[in-house]
């Protein structure tokens, strides 16, 4: 596909923008030379981004089993309540609105009840963003008691990939633990673990093989114990929400994923919303301004000397809350457990389909999603989870995770959501066990998949270590 400069015609021009409604800039502060833009038709723009469009593969074109990132179906409802002009037409410097103040008040009530919080921040701009914020409250609360020398975190070999590197970021040493045999923490090395230096223990419940850890209250008593708290990755959410809460099972903050477990578009750098909740003991070193209600009106106060400080502007992304909240409104306090048991049946019922052809590492009942490992196809016979990611594109199914957890080799991750038919799942496994058929009797036909898709098998190394990041001009 030509890029917009490889379709450009000097001279071509067409015009598609209104009238400028502001004063032009002076002379002085213009640029001395010309922009350097695509001279383009308005046909060569629009079939441009028509052809783009049709390129893209996302949860409205078919299944997206893009296992622990839920990457589920958002309601139409979400976007027309984030479009209305009292939202949409707001200024983050307008921090008196009612409404918007009342939103966000209420919003945070609502997510501290189904995580069993007490308090809440909006600033950080995705997940990542909170697992940052919330090791840095942890870090202020263990340098207001003096205790400086708790610089390690302990991280599962479960856990996902940004938990080590938002600790690094942080200025902690990650200590990683190894698995136990059932896939559950090994509880035998967290004691060993675990001292006088330990800050704190990352954690997503249930993990990335899709397990709720029947260890759990064991496991944060023991950081607990040892002077530590215990820090959860709410991107696995999607599985417990409104069943069971993090706070109850001991740990002290969270962050969640507005934009997966509550239904916010995302993908492609953003947006995203990634709050931050914690116990009462905490919540002074939050960042941002509290908001706060008194005989019907909201208002902002501001944090004193021990909070974090700002780790984004305002509010961070307002209207990806707006679109949480209203999901949360839609759903109701009955449609948040609902959507929870729904996931779980989802991802049991693919896996049942599918567990007598495929080497699934849980053999029991799983929670959200589960792990398919191609380990033994491919030693047998050369087939990697690679090459079944490629061949389902040709299906017009978005391939799993792959290659992670990364204590599983040739994974995928298979998450279904709670928003697929049953239908779907029978069509899906239908494919899944045929393509297992063809990796037995046709290897090289995976090898060179996908054979239909607009690009096929790009040299994946080059691209990642040299990437074309501009258009290259001959001039």
């Amino acid at each position: 596909m030509k890029t917009l400069f490889e379709r450009s015609v000097t001279g071509r021009h067409c015009t598609i923008l209104p009238a400028c409604d502001v004063p032009e800039c002076t002379p002085e502060i213009t640029r001395k030379s010309e922009m350097r833009l695509p001279e383009l038709s308005e046909t060569d723009i629009s079939r441009h981004y028509t052809e783009l469009a049709k390129q893209t593969f996302g949860v409205n074109d078919g299944f997206y089993p893009l296992g622990s990132c839920t990457m589920k179906y958002n309601p139409k409802i979400n976007e027309t309540a984030a479009a209305l002009p009292g939202f949409k037409n707001i200024h983050p410097t307008q921090d008196h609105v009612q409404g918007c103040l009342e939103l966000l008040h209420t919003a945070e009530e609502y997510l501290c009840e189904i995580t069993g919080m007490d308090a809440m921040t909006f600033q950080p701009a995705a997940g990542a963003h909170g697992e940052m914020t919330g090791l840095l409250l942890i870090k202020r609360y263990h340098e207001l008691k003096g205790n400086t020398q708790r610089n390690k975190i302990i991280v599962p070999d479960s856990a996902h990939g940004t938990n080590p590197a938002s600790s690094a970021m942080c200025g902690f040493t990650v200590i990683n633990i190894p698995s136990a045999p059932d896939g559950c923490v090994d509880l035998d090395k967290l004691r060993e673990a675990c001292g006088e230096d330990t800050a704190g223990l990352m954690l997503t419940n249930p993990n990335t093989l899709g397990i709720f850890d029947k260890n759990i209250s064991e496991i944060t008593k023991i950081v607990h114990e040892a002077g530590g708290l215990c820090y959860y990755d709410g991107a696995n959410l999607n599985a417990v929400m409104g069943i069971v809460r993090p706070g109850d099972m001991g740990f002290d903050c969270i962050h969640l994923n507005l934009h997966k477990s509550f239904s916010t578009p995302h993908g492609g750098g953003g947006p995203g919303s990634g709050p931050v909740g914690c116990k009462a003991f905490l919540e002074p070193y939050l960042p941002g301004e509290r908001i706060v209600e008194k005989d019907g009106e909201y208002a902002l106060d501001p944090r004193g000397a021990e909070s974090i400080g700002a780790v984004r502007g305002f509010h961070g992304n307002f209207l990806v809350v707006v679109k949480a909240f209203t999901y949360l409104l839609t759903l109701g306090r009955e449609g948040v457990p609902e959507v929870a048991k729904n996931a779980v049946l989802n991802a049991n019922y693919l896996k049942h389909l599918l567990e007598t052809t495929y080497d699934v590492t849980n053999k029991g009942i799983c929670m959200h999603e589960f792990v398919i490992t191609m380990e033994e196809m491919k030693k047998i016979n050369g087939v990697s989870a690679m090459d079944i990611a490629k061949a389902l594109q040709d299906y017009g199914i978005h391939p799993p995770t792959m290659y992670f957890p990364l204590n599983v080799h040739e994974a995928l991750m298979v998450e279904p959501t709670e928003t697929e038919t049953k239908e779907t799942l029978d069509e899906v496994a239908k494919i899944f066990l045929e393509l297992h058929a063809k990796a037995l009797e046709d290897p090289e036909y995976l090898h060179s998949a996908p054979h239909h898709s607009a690009i096929t098998r790009p040299d994946e190394v080059t691209a990642a270590r040299k990437p074309v990041l501009r258009f290259p001009f001959n001039d």
